[in-house]
């Protein structure tokens, strides 16, 4: 097995920058936090709007799923996201309607702006700043409300690495659209845990101290199940992604209590659960009293099975800086993966073939 403890390791292996990326999650949210001031909207934008749907593709849509999940207690209107080539018939003129593209040139979400313009949606738009952005070209050209981002915070250039620009940049285009807040002081304190963790987390700490590292290795080899609940799903959905993407290792993710109703009893079949498949549970104390009790549960039915499950036990005070322990740890977990898989984290080359693929179809 590659030993992670070895510096040697990470410079043969890691030629995208990927841990930079993740040290740098901290950055990326101050960076946001000021840039995003000059987020302007016009004068009556946000008037009436009575519901929101976002247009993103892959990593360019996981920072509202995990907005929508860390704040559905206060948001007064729902958050819908949408990805596709399709324009949903409820969008109209009471409609915050989102164009999420990182890199500004994904085709799905990018074809639907003459749509959503004819729905007389309000629109909005995140991209970051690069050469040959579409999405860019769009807003210039048509004025369209935006925070467009400088990435200097994420060398790897990969969206899903660049996730405190996602989180924070939806969380910003919603504020000024006066559909959500979120004060200083939380977002101080989302920065302060993240910066207290790393010491605990990075690729220079040993093996026998780092958590991310021992439990990459428990899980290399495994179909990964992770299970979440309540203001953690659109984290869960993130990290089923980072494990796909970052780890090039297949994971899926299970909600709770909702996998009560339905999945306990698939656990028999086929046999080979039990050598193939680890659960992975995030407990939280910020989840309702009853769901943690169900997720005990949960746990005591995979021991009756002798089914392997690991843990991690979540410590942040409030649920949005929760969220980041989870996208920290998940983002070092999935690194390590990638690592222990003998691969670099960056490159995405069967996606990377897939859009050239599609290109030539006419």
């Amino acid at each position: 097995m590659i030993n992670l403890d070895d510096v040697n390791v990470y410079k043969k292996l890691d030629q995208g920058e990927a841990a930079e990326s993740i040290r740098l999650l901290s950055d990326q949210i101050e960076q946001t936090w000021v840039d995003s001031k000059s987020i302007i909207v016009p004068p009556g934008f946000k008037k009436d709007i009575n519901k929101v749907v976002v247009n993103g593709m892959g990593g360019s849509n996981l920072g509202f799923r995990i907005i929508r999940s860390v704040f559905k207690d206060v948001m007064k209107v729902p958050l819908i996201v949408e990805p596709g080539y399709d324009v949903p018939g409820f969008v109209d003129k009471n409609t915050l309607y989102i164009i999420s593209s990182y890199s500004g040139n994904t085709e799905e979400p990018l074809s639907t702006y003459e749509k959503a313009k004819k729905k007389r949606a309000r629109i909005m738009a995140i991209t970051s700043k690069s050469m040959d952005n579409k999405l860019m070209d769009l807003i210039e050209k048509k004025k369209i409300p935006s925070f467009v981002f400088d990435p200097e915070n994420n060398p790897s250039g990969q969206p899903r690495l660049g996730i405190g620009y996602s989180v924070f940049g939806a969380i910003r285009l919603l504020e000024k659209a006066g559909v959500l807040k979120v004060s200083s002081e939380t977002a101080r304190e989302v920065v302060a845990g993240i910066k207290g963790r790393d010491p605990f987390w990075n690729v220079n700490v040993k093996l026998r101290r780092n958590f991310a590292k021992r439990l990459a290795q428990e899980l290399l080899g495994k179909i990964v199940v992770i299970v979440g609940s309540e203001f953690l799903e659109g984290n869960i959905h993130a990290l089923r992604n980072q494990l796909s993407e970052n780890g090039k290792s297949f994971s899926s993710y299970l909600i709770s209590p909702d996998l009560n109703h339905f999945a306990l009893e698939g656990l028999d079949h086929p046999s080979f659960i039990k050598d193939k498949f680890r659960f992975l549970f995030f407990n939280s104390d910020l989840y309702n009293e009853k769901t943690q009790k169900r997720n005990i549960l949960i746990r005591q039915i995979l021991e009756k099975k002798s089914i392997p499950y690991s843990e991690v036990n979540l410590k942040s005070r409030i649920k949005l800086a929760q969220s980041f322990e989870v996208l920290q740890f998940g983002s070092w977990l999935s690194f390590y993966m990638a690592i222990l898989n003998g691969v670099d984290p960056s490159p995405i080359p069967w996606v990377d073939w897939f859009k050239d693929r599609l290109s030539r179809i006419d």
